[in-house]
């Protein structure tokens, strides 16, 4: 039966970035790399922010975390507005019907998310014990999607996000965060490639072999999933998108907003509308994501979303495209107060940093790990510059900062300009002053006696 509207296929994987064989790492990845032959790939496609719930937050609402609520981990008390609408809703007014497998992580109460059929339990925290929420492992979640797909009637299109545990660090029983190398089959850290913003240390190679599982398992279901689409015979009718939400989980990628925090993958495929093969290198924020598969499906989006829809840019629609000169990242609250502000054009990064801290901010999984130990001396200390300026050109590994460098002075105020004029028209409450956690009534609930 073919559809009035396509199906909406939207995979998302964890704490990856754009570490696949179809960015130029030196990993295989056959099955996300044939979504990216058969379809679009953005080379320069970035999150919202370094960190999973606001990053996810931005992905189903089309709105930054300051905007929508969500400043901080979804399972650490904060939540999206009352009023905010998600994807699967704009979707299910449409006529889809809706399903969530796996993982989503931007509320603790499903039921806000409106999903018609929720297929995993234990979705929200991907958790840090290897033996919880194996429900949300990519082998896992496939193996319910491949049921739904070959028991489906397809009466109506359906839009189904499916969420994978990998690849987030777990925490070993010595203490330590790994990649849970007793489940996954990794790689000798001696055939691996460095990170070219990292030292090439033994503890970083020995994370990188041991994450190098965790990619193949993500990669693997993405193949048994494109299987069940193709045997169930709609695969020429669904749109399949596979994104990312923030860069890995090593030192100066994810909690940064250095590009490598900010990076995402981000590959459409849908036959015979989206042109195939094709990468651009367009910047993107994934604010855009939202809006670009409304229009794909051609569905009415709310003015209040903040992303700019690429559909007329990848396919032959009439939405028109308007290019970005620039986007916008942010970290609030992660498992500490970070608070930073960051623009990115073409050329440039600045960031602005609003609180006394280290030179690099370290999360707990990545502070507790092989690769956290390499760095913790030299990255883990006070204390950072309230300003950072990078040109991207001459070092596009973000390891120079020229914030105070004479010849700079006019982009250092141009761009610190435009970072302060988008955060008062987009009410930031950064601008007030520190932004209270989101259990701040529980830290106020103090018993005492006062007589």
């Amino acid at each position: 039966m073919v559809n009035q509207r396509p199906n909406v296929l939207l995979i998302h994987g964890h704490d990856i970035g754009r570490y696949l064989g179809c960015y130029g790492v030196d990993i295989e990845t056959p099955n996300v790399d044939s979504i990216a032959t058969d379809g679009a790939l953005f080379e320069r496609h970035f999150a919202t922010a370094p960190q999973c719930s606001p990053s996810r937050g931005s992905l189903m609402t089309g709105r930054i975390p300051h905007i929508n609520g969500l400043m901080g981990l979804a399972h650490q008390n904060w939540e999206l507005h009352d009023d905010e609408r998600i994807l699967p809703q704009y979707l299910s007014d449409a006529g889809y019907e809706t399903h969530l497998f796996g993982l989503q992580h931007i509320t603790q109460d499903t039921d806000r998310l409106e999903y018609d059929h929720v297929h995993s339990e234990g979705n929200l925290y991907p958790g840090v014990s290897p033996s919880v929420h194996q429900a949300n492992r990519a082998r896992n979640v496939a193996s319910v999607v491949t049921s739904f797909l070959e028991k489906s009637a397809y009466d109506a299109p359906f839009f189904a996000s499916v969420g994978f545990f990998e690849c987030h660090r777990v925490e070993e029983e010595n203490g330590r965060f790994g990649f849970d190398a007793d489940y996954y089959r990794g790689d000798e850290p001696e055939s691996v490639r460095p990170l070219p913003y990292l030292p090439d240390r033994r503890g970083i190679r020995h994370d990188l072999g041991e994450m190098h599982g965790m990619v193949y398992a993500l990669d693997d279901a993405v193949g048994t999933i494109l299987e069940a689409l193709a045997a169930a015979g709609i695969e020429e009718e669904t749109l399949v998108i596979f994104t990312t939400e923030h860069g890995i989980a090593f030192p100066r990628a994810k909690g940064t907003c250095y590009d490598a925090g900010l990076e995402a993958a981000l590959v459409i495929r849908y036959p015979g509308v989206v042109d195939a093969g094709v990468r651009y290198e367009d910047l993107m924020s994934n604010i855009d994501v939202l809006p670009t598969i409304l229009d794909l499906v051609d569905v009415n989006r709310s003015e209040s979303i903040g992303g700019r829809s690429v559909a007329g840019l990848i396919a032959d629609t009439e939405t028109g495209y308007n290019e970005r000169e620039r986007i916008f990242a942010e970290m609030t609250w992660h498992d500490v107060y970070n608070p930073v502000r960051a623009i990115r054009t073409g050329r440039y990064k600045y960031i602005r940093n609003f609180w006394h801290l280290p030179t690099v901010y370290l999360s707990t999984d990545i502070f507790a790990s092989e690769s956290g130990r390499e760095v913790r001396e030299t990255d883990g200390i006070p204390s950072r510059e309230y300003e950072e300026l990078y040109d991207l050109r001459d070092a596009p590994q973000e390891d120079d900062n020229v914030v105070r460098e004479p010849r700079y002075q006019d982009i250092r105020r141009d761009l610190s300009k435009q970072l302060y004029e988008w955060m008062d028209e987009t009410g930031d409450p950064l601008l007030d002053g520190p932004v209270v956690p989101g259990d701040y009534e529980e830290i106020l609930s103090w018993p005492h006696d006062s007589s």
